[in-house]
């Protein structure tokens, strides 16, 4: 590898804003995150799929008769 070339890398502190934080390394010297997988919907369970058009139902019987 070239010599003086490569940015520094920092211990870090990443903060999210529910509070959750954990140590990493970064190029830069501070992280902070809207979302975390403490807080983020698909890991805690309380994702929900918002369908204005009826097409989950659509997908569902337009495919659950067909045999793969």
């Amino acid at each position: 590898m070239k010599k003086d070339i490569h940015p520094e890398l920092h211990e870090v502190n990443a903060r999210c804003a529910c509070g959750n934080s954990f140590m990493t390394r970064s190029t830069s010297s501070d992280l902070r995150a809207t979302l975390c997988s403490k807080c983020h919907p698909f890991f805690t369970g309380q994702q929900k799929f918002i369908d204005t058009a009826g097409r989950i139902e659509k997908f569902n019987k337009k495919y659950a008769s067909k045999k793969a």
